[in-house]
């Protein structure tokens, strides 16, 4: 038996698997998140590893502990978890999500932008790690001043876990700091920041056995002290392991509240313009590929609540489920929506516009158009956003023969059939639901000896669902409406999306 915990934003969730994959148990505990300023987000540390112990004890409820053989871990990404000397927090940990870091950001790229593209694959983003420990150098000298060591969200639980500051090669691409091809810390980019390198864990790969679980933990988890902690993976990386991509060809495209496209890679090529993350895989001297778009599920949870009256609670749409009765509108409505198009840019854009400025649009309104009408272009626009992804990844040398769907918004049909219509490819969901907890377990079942390597593991433990294949007709039509999506906010829509921002924030 082997567990994957993830070490989520809103609450970590622990999982137990055997060695086919089927789910024995899981558990979770809650995160409480703050946000003591706007564009801030920070939590506790403490309160993840006190969330792990809560969802490991609803496992023990339900299954006998000392039969677990590997533990994988993965967590929220680019979180920078602040200790000092005695291995305790020194302040919050700064999250994925945090936007504070825009000056150091742009310090970074004048400094060192050619570097970081060259070695760390990547522009200087406000959300990744590297920038909040200048932040912090420039704004908390005193805290800055006790720093002895820097972690990612899940390797602070690792280190409560074994006593051992490590981390996998996925995760730390996105620090900023690594040599992604080499898949080690940079001395290059290291001494450009000037961040002492003993700050930094050590790197591993996915699969890697980082150290056992210790005496301390042991006795509070309820697990055999010894027990081997996978590397494990960031929750992309992860994910993508449990929903097997480990290998080129196959791309998954996840609808939650963002959509992420992503694609195994045998080598690393870094998008020139920045609008793909490369980065390392969870699968040992591998790569991928990662296309997001900000506002997928969420466009369509817009609409929604558009649709509600927030007095009387009245539904637009009817009574039921609002997502199945959008859903179902929009399938009544014809491919294109007769010449109805929306571009899902409702909090900005990272693909591929890395437009924080980018403002969504419905174009071609008319007295024709209906509920059912505005429900198909806000899933086609949100598919068509996807699309720029895979296109932008195939461009980097990827091919992609097939797409699993995974999210939220991949429990619609059709949604799904959508994706196929408009990648022109076949779309298939994978057999669970679960993401990267399940892939946080595989890793674990490696490292614990349940399976000799990652690809091995996927090929025991994945299953799909129905395979959706594109429609030829709508394949044709969509290729055209997809053709005026793209030109729309390239040729037309981005300097009025821009003067209207600089009007909000005057009147501000």
């Amino acid at each position: 038996m082997y567990l994957g915990i993830d070490v989520g934003t809103q609450g970590s969730r622990a999982i137990a698997i055997d060695e086919s994959g089927t789910i024995l148990a899981s558990g979770s505990g809650e995160h409480a998140l703050s946000t003591p300023r706007p564009g801030w987000t920070e939590q506790d540390p403490e309160e993840w590893w006190r969330a792990v112990k809560l969802a490991v004890a609803e496992l023990g409820g339900k299954i006998d502990l000392r039969e677990v053989r590997g533990v994988g871990l993965t967590g929220q990404m680019h979180g920078s978890v602040f200790l000092d000397e005695g291995e305790q927090v020194i302040r919050p940990a700064l999250l994925w999500n945090d936007q504070r870091t825009a000056v150091q950001t742009a310090a970074m790229q004048d400094l060192a932008g050619d570097q970081l593209m060259g070695i760390a694959l990547s522009p200087a983003i406000t959300g990744f790690q590297a920038p909040k420990i200048l932040w912090l150098r420039d704004n908390e000298p005193e805290n800055y001043a006790r720093i002895e060591s820097v972690l990612l969200p899940k390797d602070f639980v690792r280190l409560r876990m074994s006593g051992r500051r490590a981390t996998d090669a996925a995760d730390a691409s996105g620090v900023l700091l690594l040599d992604v091809a080499r898949r080690r810390w940079s001395d290059q980019l290291l001494d450009a920041f000037q961040i002492p390198a003993h700050w930094l864990p050590e790197v591993f790969e996915g699969p890697q056995d980082t150290g056992g679980i210790n005496a301390a933990a042991a006795a509070e988890l309820g697990l055999p002290e010894g027990t081997p902690i996978a590397a494990g993976g960031g929750d992309n990386s992860a994910a993508a392991i449990g929903t097997g991509i480990v290998r080129e060809g196959i791309v998954s495209a996840s609808i939650g509240t963002s959509g992420v496209v992503f694609a195994h890679a045998d080598r690393p090529v870094a998008d020139p313009g920045g609008r793909i993350h490369t980065m390392c895989h969870s699968v040992p001297d591998a790569f991928h590929y990662m296309g997001v778009i900000l506002s997928a599920g969420m466009s369509l949870r817009w609409l929604r609540d558009l649709l509600l009256d927030p007095a009387s609670g009245a539904r637009v749409v009817g009574e039921g489920d609002p997502y199945d009765l959008l859903t179902a509108a929009a399938a009544d409505a014809p491919p294109g929506a007769e010449g109805l198009v929306f571009l899902p840019y409702l909090t900005g854009e990272r693909t591929p516009h890395l437009d924080p400025d980018a403002r969504g649009a419905l174009v071609g309104v008319t007295l024709r158009h209906s509920v059912g009408h505005v429900a198909r272009a806000v899933i086609e626009g949100v598919t068509f956003a996807m699309a720029d992804c895979l296109h932008l990844i195939s461009d980097l040398g990827v091919r992609a023969d097939r797409v699993i769907a995974t999210g939220g918004g991949a429990r619609s049909d059709f949604w799904v059939q959508t994706m196929a219509d408009v990648f022109g490819l076949p779309v298939q969901r994978t057999a669970s639901e679960e993401g990267p907890a399940f892939g946080a377990a595989i890793l674990g079942a490696v490292a614990g000896g349940g399976h000799s390597d990652v690809q091995t593991a996927v090929d025991a433990c994945v299953g799909y669902s129905e395979l959706f294949e594109p429609d030829t007709g709508r394949v044709e039509s969509y290729r055209d409406y997809y053709g005026v999506f793209r030109a729309l906010y390239r040729d037309h829509l981005r300097e009025p999306s821009h003067q209207l921002a600089a009007l909000v924030r005057d009147d501000a």
